[in-house]
C-alpha cells in the first residue's frame, strides 16, 4: 500500500513538473517575438472570422507556428471572442501576446478620400467608384436616389457635400461617406447663414451656397474669396448679371473641352450668366470653408469686375469701373503674349 502511494506521489510530482515546464515553455512562447515577422505587416481580420479560422490563418501564413497554444491562450485570457474585423498593421517584434491584443483592439488601419473644393459630385462619385477600400453601392445609383437616401430627397446634390479627407476602414459603404460629407456640410452652411452680414441680395442659405460655389471657382487664393464675392454681391444689388465663366462651363457639361468660345457665352442655359440675371439655379461646385465665409461676409470695395493679373500665383485685378477693367484686360493680354512668346 505504502509503495503504491509512493508510486502515486512520484506521478504527481512529475506530473507537476511537467505541467509547469509546459507552462513555463507556453509563457515563454506567448511572450517570445514572432521570427518571421521581420516587417510590417498588413493582415486583415474578415467579417465573422473566428478566432480557430483566424489562428489557423495566420498559421498558413506563416505568423504562427503554434495556432492551437494562441487559440487556448486567448481562452484562457479570456478573449476568444474579442477579435475585431478590420484590417490591422502588425509590427516587427509583435509576440502572439501582443497579436492578441492587436486583433482585439479594433484599432484597424485607416484609409483615407479627399474630395477637393471646387470638384463636383460627378467627380465626387467617380472616386468612390474608384477607391480600392470603399464599398461602392450608392456611387452606382442616381443623383435623385442617392440624395433621397441622405434624407434630401428633390434636393440637386451638387455643392451639398464639404470638401475635406475622410478616415474610414477598409469595406465602408460609400454611403457613409457620402453620409458624413453632407452632415459636414449642412452644419458649415448653418453656421454661415448664421454669421451672415446684413442687407446681403441672397433670399436664403442655399443661395449662399450657390454664390460660394462660384466663388470657388474663380479664385484658389483665400485672401481674394470676400473680393470676389463683393463683386458678384455688388452686381446683384445692382441689378447687373454676374457673367461669370465658371457658370458657362458648368452648363456646357461634360461636353466642355477646355475652351469657352463666343457661341457658348451666347447659348441660353439655366447656367449661363452672361445670358440670365442672378445667380444660377444650384451650386456648380463643392465650395470650401473659406468660400462659404466670403459669401455670407463679402468685402464690399464698390467694384463690380475683375480679371486674371497674369502673375504666377494667380491672383486677380479687381475695377470699379468698364474703362480701368479693359486696361487691366490689356495688360493681361499683354503679359499673355509675352509669355507665349517666350
Amino acid at each position: 500500500m505504502r509503495k503504491l502511494i509512493r508510486i502515486l506521489v512520484l506521478l504527481v510530482a512529475i506530473g507537476a513538473v511537467g505541467l509547469s515546464a509546459a507552462a513555463w515553455w507556453s509563457y515563454r512562447w506567448f511572450n517570445t517575438a514572432v521570427a518571421s515577422v521581420v516587417e510590417p505587416l498588413v493582415y486583415e481580420v474578415p467579417r465573422g472570422a473566428t478566432l480557430r479560422s483566424v489562428a489557423r490563418d495566420l498559421h498558413q501564413r506563416g505568423v504562427l507556428d503554434q495556432p492551437q497554444l494562441w487559440v487556448i491562450s486567448a481562452r484562457v485570457a479570456r478573449k476568444a471572442g474579442a477579435l475585431k474585423a478590420g484590417e490591422y498593421r502588425i509590427p516587427p517584434g509583435v509576440t502572439p501576446r501582443a497579436l492578441l491584443t492587436l486583433l482585439s483592439s479594433g484599432q484597424v488601419i485607416l484609409h483615407g478620400i479627399t474630395f477637393v473644393e471646387g470638384s463636383t459630385f460627378r467627380d465626387m462619385l467617380k472616386q468612390l467608384r474608384e477607391h480600392p477600400a470603399i464599398k461602392v453601392d450608392y456611387a452606382n445609383r442616381t443623383a435623385g436616389e442617392i440624395m433621397r437616401t441622405l434624407g434630401k430627397s428633390g434636393v440637386h446634390p451638387e455643392g451639398q457635400f464639404f470638401p475635406d479627407t475622410y478616415h474610414f476602414p477598409r469595406g465602408t459603404p460609400d454611403s457613409d461617406i457620402l453620409k458624413l460629407a453632407s452632415d459636414r456640410m449642412t452644419a458649415a452652411l448653418a453656421d454661415a447663414w448664421k454669421a451672415r452680414a446684413t442687407d446681403l441680395p441672397l433670399a436664403s442659405a442655399y443661395e449662399a451656397l450657390i454664390l460660394a460655389s462660384i466663388v470657388e471657382k474663380e479664385t484658389a487664393l483665400d485672401r481674394e474669396r470676400p473680393l470676389v464675392a463683393g463683386v458678384f454681391v455688388e452686381r446683384l444689388r445692382r441689378g447687373m448679371r454676374l457673367q461669370t465663366d465658371p457658370t458657362v462651363i458648368y452648363g456646357i457639361g461634360e461636353t466642355y473641352d477646355g475652351n469657352i468660345r463666343r457661341t457658348d457665352l451666347l447659348r441660353d442655359t439655366p447656367y449661363n450668366t452672361y445670358t440670365r440675371a442672378g445667380l444660377p439655379p444650384t451650386p456648380i461646385a463643392l465650395p470650401g470653408l473659406e468660400s462659404l465665409q466670403a459669401a455670407v461676409k463679402p468685402e464690399m470695395t464698390g467694384k463690380v469686375f475683375f480679371v486674371a493679373t497674369g502673375d504666377p500665383d494667380g491672383s486677380h485685378y479687381f475695377s470699379a469701373t468698364l474703362a480701368e477693367h479693359e486696361a487691366a484686360v490689356r495688360r493681361y493680354l499683354q503679359k499673355l503674349r509675352r509669355r507665349n512668346a517666350q
